[in-house]
């Protein structure tokens, strides 16, 4: 038995640890399928492979090595360590031996995995008689290295914001490449969703255009983590037939995987013992036991703290050479290489991590994982969970809950978790807004004929409307770009429009960019005398300056955050799609006007009111799509409309949390506005809006899903043991008008799911 065996087997008799595991599942071990080399396959490649000890392919590599061979668009979704880099690199590298003027083009959605895949290429291309050219091309690309990258790349390996911003828009210097593009290559295909999933799915859209311009017609091959729709994501990003490839010939060793729910300080208010705390704990536990682990935090502070924590609990000095180790966004590039392969090396014993370790870089097999808190998805839970046991032997991942509601309901609901995913990747690429700045980009890359389609968009419309805005001109039957402007350089694939608010620290003499918030939401977080919270550390703004879009933060160690008062008038302006039972319910477009007007600054942990503050901002308008919910009066079997309006206001706090669940979205990418009596509907209403610009498709399938939201809602709050409401279930009454409304909320969901 070796020292994981052990410790779990201690683990499981103390009563003590075991009170606070909500679900220890064990995934049993499972034998692989496996095929030979596919025909097609160039012999250098197989002999290559069989010289590094694999003389067969599993059964999914195989299956999607020949599609890609015979000239199909292809996606593969298996779990984390399958295997899938030899799904793209081996069809790709076949076709370059046999034709060394072809070209490929990966793209994946950070940095640091591109600089791990080009090193896994390297590898892969070492022995070969043909010279193959695989290079990075992004921000820390050395100028003098871009012409030669250009010039004589054969896999060029970049992410989608310099594809959109450096790449498309200089396409004249890519001629090389485009001419001789043969494959396409997009992983981590989950993670364009949402926002940044409708950015991308343009900006594939003029990739298209560019190489059918320049006579290339290349293959895409996509791989994802496992989500409900793949081949519907997939289709939504590149608009091509494609074959999807799910089973997973891997073979898997034994993982345990436990649930851990924080006992309770405070009942009332929801409140449990500090993850980071908790973590402690069992990271010092594990690393005692010599057992390499690997701890996944939530924010760029919460390493430097658990860090801390951990080196102080094993008393190694700060400064000292130590092997446990903290990587996160900020580090210097050799730092993060270095961490990278001590890992591999096993000569780090521990590393905590933001999600920045994620994805597939290599850093060897390690034996444990801890997560402080959900993820956010299910596809990304197991792919945090997938860093240890990457190749034999036992394996642990441990989820350690915090309060909020996502994290209750999947540390109460396990099933959830363990059975079919649920979540499924949304994206819409035909947004009005980033769908208009796109052609923008791409008008300036290439005059638009007059009746051209912008892949399966008819953007008839939106190219004479930036006619009549003096961007683009009409001659001989081609729009032409007239603007002195760049357009690349104003849009973020991050957010939908191009008036981000800029947040600029001021503490040190020299003031630098911290991040930025889409316009609409800056009167709320960006308020003068607001609290601004980012990765962990407390800002206050001192000044926000709207009509320049700049905010001018100073750090602050304070014990309040604040709360805006958003007063939000919701107009409805077309409905799509529409049903009438005991309820109503419906989704269309609305216009959002916000006006925030106050502030409170609020206590952390107690929740108690320390102030208010007036908030002098003009009102903002967004265009967006909603969800909406409406109860007659015959519903409510004699309900008093106080109880309604609380329950209401409850519900509001709880939904975007669960919806976020099913979307695979973020809780802050959905708002939720109650209205006693509605002005359109004349009800009682809740609406549950697409917080974006133009919407991204969550409200339409809130639609769709949502019994199965209102059935998970109802669990959270059922679940919950508070009294009236806390922050793991309805909010805590602080933010229901100081009434509770745990059990009106209740009952308002009983009236939805008769």
């Amino acid at each position: 038995m070796n020292n994981l065996d052990k410790l779990l087997q201690r683990w499981k008799d103390d009563p003590a640890f075991m009170s606070n595991v909500t679900r220890w599942e064990i995934v049993p071990p499972s034998e692989g399928s496996y095929a030979d080399f596919p025909e097609p396959l160039d012999a250098q490649i197989k002999e290559t492979l069989i010289r590094r000890g694999i003389d067969k392919l599993y059964s999914h590599q195989c299956k999607a090595v020949n599609a890609a061979l015979d000239n199909k668009n292809v996606v593969v979704v298996t779990p984390t360590a399958s295997g899938k880099t030899l799904c793209y690199n081996l069809p790709v590298v076949s076709a370059l031996i046999n034709n060394p003027a072809s070209r490929a083009l990966y793209l994946f959605p950070t940095k640091a995995l591109s600089q791990d895949q080009v090193a896994e290429l390297r590898d892969l291309t070492a022995g070969l008689d043909t010279s193959l050219n695989c290079y990075t091309y992004d921000g820390d690309t050395e100028p003098g290295l871009r012409q030669g990258i250009r010039r004589s790349g054969h896999i060029v390996v970049t992410n989608p914001d310099m594809l959109h911003s450096a790449i498309l828009p200089h396409h004249t210097k890519w001629v090389q490449l485009f001419q001789n593009l043969s494959y396409i290559v997009i992983d981590e295909m989950h993670q364009y969703r949402g926002v940044f999933g409708s950015h991308v799915a343009n900006v594939i859209r003029r990739l298209k255009r560019i190489c059918d311009f320049y006579g290339s017609e290349p293959r895409f091959i996509l791989c994802s983590a496992t989500i409900a729709n793949p081949g519907e994501l997939a289709d939504l990003l590149i608009e091509e037939p494609l074959e999807v490839v799910t089973e997973n010939g891997a073979p898997q060793a034994e993982k345990h995987f436990v649930f851990y729910n924080p006992p309770l300080v405070n009942p009332e208010l929801g409140l449990r013992r500090s993850t980071l705390l908790e973590a402690q704990n069992l990271a010092g536990e594990l690393i005692k036991e010599e057992i390499q682990t690997i701890i996944f935090t939530r924010s760029r502070l919460g390493v430097e703290v658990l860090l801390t924590y951990l080196r102080q609990g094993l008393k190694i000095k700060p400064g000292g050479n130590s092997a446990i180790k903290g990587y996160r966004g900020g580090y210097l590039p050799r730092e993060r290489r270095a961490i990278e392969e001590g890992l591999r090396r096993g000569e780090i014993k521990a590393v905590i991590s933001t999600n920045a370790l994620e994805l597939g870089i290599d850093i060897g097999a390690l034996d444990a994982c801890l997560m402080t808190g959900y993820p956010g998805s299910i596809a990304s839970t197991w792919q945090q969970a997938g860093r240890s046991g990457r190749r034999s032997g036992t394996s642990l991942a441990i989820l350690i809950a915090n309060s909020e509601p996502l994290n209750q309901y999947i540390v109460a609901h396990p099933e959830y978790f363990f059975g079919r995913t649920p979540e499924r990747g949304l994206a819409d690429p035909d947004n009005l807004i980033i769908l208009t700045n796109h052609i923008r980009c791409a008008a300036f890359e290439l005059p638009f004929e007059q009746n051209e389609y912008f892949g399966r968009a008819n953007i008839a419309e939106v190219l004479k409307f930036l006619e009549e805005e003096d961007v683009l001109y009409l001659s001989d039957g081609r729009y032409h770009w007239m603007e002195d402007s760049y357009p690349a350089e104003e849009i973020s694939l991050r957010s939908a429009t191009r008036e981000n608010v800029v947040i600029i620290d001021t503490t040190d003499p020299k003031p630098r960019v911290i991040g930025e918030v889409d316009r609409f939401s800056a009167p709320m977080l960006v308020h003068e005398e607001a609290i601004y919270i980012h990765g962990g550390t407390q800002y206050q703004v001192e000044t926000l300056d709207f009509e320049e879009k700049k905010a001018y933060v100073r750090r602050v160690d304070v014990n309040y955050f604040t709360d805006a008062n958003l007063s939000v008038d919701l107009k409805t302006l077309e409905v799509i799609a529409e049903e009438a039972r005991s309820v109503n319910r419906a989704w269309g477009d609305v216009r959002i006007n916000a006006l925030v007007s106050m502030f409170k600054k609020i206590r952390f942990n107690t929740h108690e009111n320390l102030g208010a503050g007036p908030v002098d901002l003009p009102e903002t308008e967004m265009h967006t799509s909603a969800f909406w919910i409406s109860f007659p009066p015959t519903s409510l079997g004699g309900m008093p409309l106080s109880a309604v309006q609380s329950g209401l206001i409850s519900l509001a706090n709880l939904l975007p949390q669960v919806a976020a669940f099913f979307l695979m979205g973020d809780p802050r990418d959905l708002k939720a506005v109650s209205q006693v009596k509605a002005p359109f509907t004349e009800l009682p209403t809740l609406y549950l809006y697409d917080n974006f610009p133009g919407g991204v498709g969550y409200s339409a399938e809130i639609y769709r899903s949502c019994e199965d939201i209102f059935i998970a809602a109802r669990k959270v709050i059922t679940d919950c043991r508070c009294f009236e409401g806390c922050p793991s279930c309805t909010g805590p009454a602080y933010k229901n008008g100081g009434e509770p409304g745990k059990q009106q909320a209740l009952q308002l969901i009983e009236v939805i799911l008769q």
